[in-house]
Protein backbone atom coordinates (compact mmCIF):
# COMPACT_ATOMS: atom_id res chain seq x y z
CA UNK A 1 0.00 0.00 0.00
CA UNK A 2 3.40 1.95 0.32
CA UNK A 3 3.72 4.80 -2.18
CA UNK A 4 6.39 2.49 -3.71
CA UNK A 5 10.24 2.73 -5.35
CA UNK A 6 10.71 2.05 -9.04
CA UNK A 7 13.54 1.01 -11.50
CA UNK A 8 12.25 0.74 -14.73
CA UNK A 9 14.04 -2.07 -16.34
CA UNK A 10 11.89 -4.06 -19.41
CA UNK A 11 15.39 -6.95 -19.54
CA UNK A 12 15.50 -7.75 -15.66
CA UNK A 13 18.42 -10.30 -15.11
CA UNK A 14 16.90 -13.86 -15.53
CA UNK A 15 17.27 -16.30 -18.33
CA UNK A 16 19.35 -18.33 -16.40
CA UNK A 17 21.90 -17.70 -18.57
CA UNK A 18 24.13 -16.96 -16.29
CA UNK A 19 25.15 -13.42 -18.48
CA UNK A 20 23.89 -10.99 -16.20
CA UNK A 21 25.82 -8.59 -14.62
CA UNK A 22 26.76 -10.01 -11.21
CA UNK A 23 26.57 -7.20 -9.33
CA UNK A 24 22.83 -6.16 -10.01
CA UNK A 25 20.02 -8.40 -8.56
CA UNK A 26 16.01 -7.59 -9.82
CA UNK A 27 13.23 -8.23 -7.58
CA UNK A 28 10.07 -8.73 -9.24
CA UNK A 29 7.18 -7.35 -6.92
CA UNK A 30 3.49 -6.07 -6.84
CA UNK A 31 2.62 -2.84 -7.29
CA UNK A 32 2.25 -1.79 -3.18
CA UNK A 33 6.08 -2.82 -2.55
CA UNK A 34 7.68 0.01 -0.57
CA UNK A 35 10.60 0.24 0.78
CA UNK A 36 12.69 3.38 2.79
CA UNK A 37 15.51 4.66 0.49
CA UNK A 38 17.99 4.70 3.41
CA UNK A 39 17.01 1.07 4.34
CA UNK A 40 17.40 -0.19 0.60
CA UNK A 41 20.97 1.87 0.23
CA UNK A 42 22.41 0.34 3.42
CA UNK A 43 21.85 -3.26 2.10
CA UNK A 44 23.19 -2.31 -1.31
CA UNK A 45 26.47 -0.73 0.61
CA UNK A 46 26.42 -3.61 2.78
CA UNK A 47 26.30 -6.83 0.17
CA UNK A 48 27.55 -4.69 -2.59
CA UNK A 49 24.64 -5.41 -5.17
CA UNK A 50 22.26 -2.77 -6.94
CA UNK A 51 18.88 -3.53 -6.90
CA UNK A 52 16.43 -2.85 -9.31
CA UNK A 53 12.48 -2.95 -8.19
CA UNK A 54 10.12 -4.09 -11.20
CA UNK A 55 6.40 -3.66 -10.02
CA UNK A 56 4.37 -5.60 -12.79
CA UNK A 57 0.71 -4.87 -11.10
CA UNK A 58 -2.06 -6.26 -8.31
CA UNK A 59 -0.10 -9.21 -6.56
CA UNK A 60 -2.41 -11.83 -7.87
CA UNK A 61 -1.64 -10.45 -11.85
CA UNK A 62 2.18 -10.58 -10.95
CA UNK A 63 2.32 -14.07 -9.49
CA UNK A 64 0.13 -15.17 -13.02
CA UNK A 65 3.08 -12.89 -15.18
CA UNK A 66 5.55 -14.92 -13.24
CA UNK A 67 4.67 -18.41 -13.70
CA UNK A 68 3.92 -17.72 -17.47
CA UNK A 69 7.52 -16.26 -18.00
CA UNK A 70 9.67 -18.57 -15.38
CA UNK A 71 11.62 -20.29 -17.70
CA UNK A 72 12.81 -16.71 -18.83
CA UNK A 73 12.33 -14.37 -15.65
CA UNK A 74 12.28 -10.56 -15.49
CA UNK A 75 14.29 -10.85 -12.26
CA UNK A 76 16.25 -13.02 -9.99
CA UNK A 77 13.64 -12.88 -6.58
CA UNK A 78 9.65 -12.30 -7.03
CA UNK A 79 8.37 -10.94 -3.50
CA UNK A 80 4.31 -10.54 -3.11
CA UNK A 81 2.92 -14.35 -3.59
CA UNK A 82 0.40 -15.32 -0.31
CA UNK A 83 -1.67 -18.27 0.97
CA UNK A 84 -4.55 -17.71 -1.09
CA UNK A 85 -1.60 -18.28 -4.36
CA UNK A 86 1.10 -19.67 -2.71
CA UNK A 87 0.18 -23.59 -4.19
CA UNK A 88 0.00 -22.11 -7.58
CA UNK A 89 3.06 -20.98 -7.85
CA UNK A 90 4.52 -24.37 -6.25
CA UNK A 91 2.84 -26.41 -8.30
CA UNK A 92 4.35 -24.76 -11.31
CA UNK A 93 8.06 -24.79 -9.76
CA UNK A 94 8.04 -20.84 -9.80
CA UNK A 95 10.52 -21.22 -6.92
CA UNK A 96 14.34 -23.02 -6.10
CA UNK A 97 15.22 -24.01 -2.52
CA UNK A 98 16.70 -21.58 -0.43
CA UNK A 99 16.58 -21.51 3.40
CA UNK A 100 17.30 -17.34 3.91
CA UNK A 101 19.89 -17.16 7.07
CA UNK A 102 18.23 -16.29 10.75
CA UNK A 103 14.89 -18.19 9.54
CA UNK A 104 14.87 -19.50 13.12
CA UNK A 105 13.42 -16.45 13.69
CA UNK A 106 10.60 -16.38 11.96
CA UNK A 107 7.46 -17.41 13.73
CA UNK A 108 6.83 -20.62 13.32
CA UNK A 109 2.71 -19.77 12.17
CA UNK A 110 4.14 -18.12 8.78
CA UNK A 111 6.60 -21.18 7.78
CA UNK A 112 5.61 -22.79 4.67
CA UNK A 113 7.05 -25.68 2.73
CA UNK A 114 8.74 -26.12 5.51
CA UNK A 115 10.48 -29.17 3.69
CA UNK A 116 11.94 -27.37 0.52
CA UNK A 117 12.15 -23.73 1.99
CA UNK A 118 11.15 -22.90 -1.63
CA UNK A 119 9.53 -19.60 -0.03
CA UNK A 120 9.97 -17.25 2.59
CA UNK A 121 7.71 -15.35 5.24
CA UNK A 122 7.98 -12.00 4.77
CA UNK A 123 4.65 -10.12 6.33
CA UNK A 124 1.44 -10.89 7.38
CA UNK A 125 -2.01 -8.86 7.13
CA UNK A 126 -5.72 -8.95 7.67
CA UNK A 127 -7.90 -8.61 4.59
CA UNK A 128 -10.90 -6.83 5.73
CA UNK A 129 -13.76 -4.14 4.99
CA UNK A 130 -12.59 -0.25 5.70
CA UNK A 131 -15.12 2.19 5.99
CA UNK A 132 -15.07 6.16 5.51
CA UNK A 133 -16.09 7.26 8.89
CA UNK A 134 -16.98 11.02 7.60
CA UNK A 135 -19.48 9.68 5.99
CA UNK A 136 -21.54 6.90 8.44
CA UNK A 137 -21.21 10.04 10.42
CA UNK A 138 -23.12 12.66 8.04
CA UNK A 139 -25.42 9.93 6.88
CA UNK A 140 -26.06 9.03 10.70
CA UNK A 141 -25.57 5.35 9.55
CA UNK A 142 -23.85 2.64 11.63
CA UNK A 143 -20.94 1.30 9.73
CA UNK A 144 -21.04 -2.33 8.97
CA UNK A 145 -19.27 -4.89 11.15
CA UNK A 146 -19.28 -8.06 9.41
CA UNK A 147 -19.99 -9.97 6.36
CA UNK A 148 -23.48 -10.52 6.56
CA UNK A 149 -24.17 -6.83 7.20
CA UNK A 150 -22.80 -5.65 3.40
CA UNK A 151 -25.82 -7.36 2.13
CA UNK A 152 -28.41 -5.29 3.87
CA UNK A 153 -30.18 -2.58 2.26
CA UNK A 154 -28.85 -0.37 4.45
CA UNK A 155 -25.39 -0.34 2.47
CA UNK A 156 -26.92 -0.73 -1.03
CA UNK A 157 -24.23 0.45 -3.65
CA UNK A 158 -21.41 1.36 -1.12
CA UNK A 159 -18.71 -1.68 -1.38
CA UNK A 160 -16.21 -1.51 -3.40
CA UNK A 161 -14.16 -4.84 -4.02
CA UNK A 162 -11.61 -6.19 -5.93
CA UNK A 163 -11.58 -8.79 -9.12
CA UNK A 164 -10.49 -12.28 -7.40
CA UNK A 165 -9.10 -13.49 -10.29
CA UNK A 166 -6.17 -10.95 -10.45
CA UNK A 167 -6.43 -9.22 -7.14
CA UNK A 168 -5.01 -11.45 -3.88
CA UNK A 169 -7.14 -8.86 -1.67
CA UNK A 170 -10.07 -9.68 -4.15
CA UNK A 171 -9.28 -13.01 -3.75
CA UNK A 172 -8.79 -12.84 0.27
CA UNK A 173 -12.09 -11.11 0.78
CA UNK A 174 -13.62 -14.18 -1.60
CA UNK A 175 -11.91 -16.83 0.91
CA UNK A 176 -13.17 -14.89 3.69
CA UNK A 177 -16.99 -15.32 2.87
CA UNK A 178 -16.43 -18.82 1.65
CA UNK A 179 -14.91 -19.46 5.64
CA UNK A 180 -17.50 -17.97 6.89
CA UNK A 181 -20.80 -19.66 4.52
CA UNK A 182 -19.09 -22.69 3.82
CA UNK A 183 -18.73 -24.39 0.41
CA UNK A 184 -22.30 -24.40 -0.47
CA UNK A 185 -23.25 -21.08 1.28
CA UNK A 186 -20.38 -18.38 0.00
CA UNK A 187 -22.25 -18.23 -3.79
CA UNK A 188 -25.81 -17.64 -2.68
CA UNK A 189 -24.18 -14.72 -0.17
CA UNK A 190 -22.26 -12.85 -3.25
CA UNK A 191 -25.84 -13.13 -5.22
CA UNK A 192 -26.37 -10.67 -2.67
CA UNK A 193 -23.67 -8.56 -2.56
CA UNK A 194 -24.14 -8.27 -6.27
CA UNK A 195 -27.65 -7.58 -6.07
CA UNK A 196 -27.07 -4.89 -3.55
CA UNK A 197 -24.66 -3.12 -5.70
CA UNK A 198 -21.23 -4.25 -4.97
CA UNK A 199 -18.65 -2.97 -7.75
CA UNK A 200 -15.68 -4.76 -8.69
CA UNK A 201 -12.30 -3.19 -9.86
CA UNK A 202 -9.33 -4.82 -10.94
CA UNK A 203 -7.05 -4.50 -8.06
CA UNK A 204 -6.42 -3.02 -4.67
CA UNK A 205 -4.85 0.93 -5.98
CA UNK A 206 -7.87 1.41 -8.37
CA UNK A 207 -10.41 0.81 -5.50
CA UNK A 208 -8.68 2.05 -2.57
CA UNK A 209 -7.51 4.97 -4.56
CA UNK A 210 -9.53 5.84 -7.10
CA UNK A 211 -12.88 4.43 -5.50
CA UNK A 212 -13.00 4.97 -2.02
CA UNK A 213 -14.29 7.96 -0.49
CA UNK A 214 -12.14 7.71 2.63
CA UNK A 215 -8.82 7.32 0.55
CA UNK A 216 -6.49 10.59 1.10
CA UNK A 217 -4.81 8.47 -2.21
CA UNK A 218 -3.14 11.78 -4.05
CA UNK A 219 -6.30 11.31 -6.41
CA UNK A 220 -7.66 14.49 -8.34
CA UNK A 221 -11.42 13.43 -7.29
CA UNK A 222 -12.80 11.71 -4.47
CA UNK A 223 -14.22 8.22 -5.05
CA UNK A 224 -18.11 7.48 -3.84
CA UNK A 225 -17.93 4.55 -2.16
CA UNK A 226 -17.47 4.42 1.24
CA UNK A 227 -16.64 0.79 1.72
CA UNK A 228 -13.88 -0.95 0.32
CA UNK A 229 -11.45 -4.39 0.76
CA UNK A 230 -8.41 -3.21 2.32
CA UNK A 231 -6.54 -4.39 5.27
CA UNK A 232 -6.67 -3.92 8.90
CA UNK A 233 -3.59 -1.65 8.65
CA UNK A 234 -4.96 0.70 6.22
CA UNK A 235 -5.92 3.60 8.76
CA UNK A 236 -2.44 4.57 9.81
CA UNK A 237 -1.76 5.35 6.21
CA UNK A 238 -4.47 7.85 6.20
CA UNK A 239 -2.71 8.98 9.19
CA UNK A 240 0.55 9.48 8.26
CA UNK A 241 -0.13 10.78 5.08
CA UNK A 242 -2.75 13.60 6.03
CA UNK A 243 -1.39 17.14 6.25
CA UNK A 244 -1.86 17.91 9.21
CA UNK A 245 -1.90 14.26 10.39
CA UNK A 246 -5.19 13.86 12.41
CA UNK A 247 -5.16 12.72 15.81
CA UNK A 248 -7.70 10.07 14.77
CA UNK A 249 -8.05 8.15 11.58
CA UNK A 250 -10.40 9.16 9.12
CA UNK A 251 -11.24 5.44 7.94
CA UNK A 252 -12.50 2.48 10.36
CA UNK A 253 -12.32 -1.63 9.92
CA UNK A 254 -14.81 -4.06 9.84
CA UNK A 255 -13.57 -6.64 12.01
CA UNK A 256 -16.38 -9.45 11.02
CA UNK A 257 -15.11 -9.17 7.56
CA UNK A 258 -11.45 -10.15 7.86
CA UNK A 259 -9.33 -13.17 6.27
CA UNK A 260 -5.65 -13.65 7.04
CA UNK A 261 -3.21 -12.75 4.37
CA UNK A 262 0.43 -14.21 4.82
CA UNK A 263 3.25 -12.79 1.95
CA UNK A 264 6.03 -14.86 0.51
CA UNK A 265 9.40 -14.25 -1.12
CA UNK A 266 11.33 -16.71 -3.58
CA UNK A 267 14.59 -17.17 -5.33
CA UNK A 268 13.21 -17.87 -8.72
CA UNK A 269 14.06 -20.98 -10.38
CA UNK A 270 15.93 -19.55 -13.39
CA UNK A 271 17.14 -16.57 -11.60
CA UNK A 272 20.43 -15.23 -13.67
CA UNK A 273 21.97 -14.15 -10.25
CA UNK A 274 21.56 -16.47 -7.61
CA UNK A 275 23.75 -15.26 -4.89
CA UNK A 276 22.12 -11.94 -5.03
CA UNK A 277 19.14 -13.52 -5.02
CA UNK A 278 19.92 -14.96 -1.80
CA UNK A 279 21.39 -12.01 -0.43
CA UNK A 280 18.26 -9.60 -1.21
CA UNK A 281 15.93 -12.63 0.73
CA UNK A 282 18.46 -12.36 3.21
CA UNK A 283 17.69 -9.19 3.71
CA UNK A 284 13.76 -9.10 3.61
CA UNK A 285 13.70 -11.34 6.42
CA UNK A 286 16.10 -9.13 8.11
CA UNK A 287 15.04 -7.05 11.43
CA UNK A 288 16.20 -3.75 9.61
CA UNK A 289 13.92 -3.95 6.42
CA UNK A 290 11.30 -5.95 8.72
CA UNK A 291 11.18 -3.09 10.80
CA UNK A 292 10.71 -0.43 8.09
CA UNK A 293 7.24 -2.59 6.67
CA UNK A 294 4.94 -1.31 8.97
CA UNK A 295 4.69 2.65 8.10
CA UNK A 296 6.20 1.69 3.99
CA UNK A 297 3.59 -1.07 3.66
CA UNK A 298 1.32 -1.05 5.97
CA UNK A 299 1.93 -4.87 6.91
CA UNK A 300 2.76 -6.46 10.41
CA UNK A 301 6.01 -8.06 10.62
CA UNK A 302 6.85 -11.77 10.82
CA UNK A 303 10.18 -11.77 12.60
CA UNK A 304 9.84 -12.04 16.62
CA UNK A 305 10.51 -9.43 18.51
CA UNK A 306 10.26 -7.30 15.76
CA UNK A 307 9.11 -3.65 16.94
CA UNK A 308 6.53 -1.68 15.89
CA UNK A 309 6.12 2.59 15.30
CA UNK A 310 3.68 3.84 17.31
CA UNK A 311 1.60 5.45 15.15
CA UNK A 312 1.08 1.57 13.08
CA UNK A 313 -0.39 0.20 16.85
CA UNK A 314 -1.78 3.44 17.68
CA UNK A 315 -4.18 3.32 14.43
CA UNK A 316 -4.05 0.31 13.41
CA UNK A 317 -6.66 -2.74 14.41
CA UNK A 318 -5.65 -6.12 15.82
CA UNK A 319 -7.77 -8.73 14.32
CA UNK A 320 -8.43 -11.28 17.45
CA UNK A 321 -10.26 -13.67 15.50
CA UNK A 322 -9.55 -12.99 11.14
CA UNK A 323 -11.09 -15.88 9.44
CA UNK A 324 -8.59 -18.34 7.97
CA UNK A 325 -8.54 -21.73 5.31
CA UNK A 326 -6.57 -24.86 5.79
CA UNK A 327 -3.90 -24.49 2.55
CA UNK A 328 -5.00 -27.55 1.07
CA UNK A 329 -8.81 -26.60 0.68
CA UNK A 330 -7.05 -23.16 -0.88
CA UNK A 331 -5.25 -25.36 -3.44
CA UNK A 332 -8.17 -27.60 -4.50
CA UNK A 333 -10.82 -24.84 -4.32
CA UNK A 334 -9.38 -21.82 -5.49
CA UNK A 335 -9.61 -22.12 -9.06
CA UNK A 336 -13.26 -23.44 -9.38
CA UNK A 337 -14.17 -20.94 -6.90
CA UNK A 338 -12.86 -17.97 -9.07
CA UNK A 339 -14.49 -19.35 -11.85
CA UNK A 340 -17.45 -19.76 -10.49
CA UNK A 341 -17.11 -16.49 -8.45
CA UNK A 342 -16.21 -14.68 -12.33
CA UNK A 343 -19.46 -16.21 -13.82
CA UNK A 344 -21.59 -15.09 -10.97
CA UNK A 345 -20.39 -11.61 -10.08
CA UNK A 346 -18.65 -10.44 -13.56
CA UNK A 347 -21.40 -11.92 -15.99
Amino acid sequence: MGLGLVALCACGSGGGSGKADSKKVTLVTHDSFNVSKDVLKDFEKKSGYKVTVLKDGDAGAAVNKAILSKDNPQGDVFFGVDNTLLSRALDHDLFQSYEVKGADGIEAQYRADKDKHRVTPVDSGDICVNYDKKYFADKKLAPPTSFDDLAKPAYKNLLVTENASTSSPGLGFLLGTAARYGDKGWEGYWKKLKANGVKVVDGWEQAYNEEFSGSAGGRKAKGDRPLVVSYASSPPVEVLYAKPQPKQAPTGVATGTCFRQVEYAGLLSNAGNTKGGKALLDFLASKEFQEDMPLNMFVNPVRTGTKLPELFTEHGVTVEKPKTMDPKKIADNREPWIKSWTSLVLK
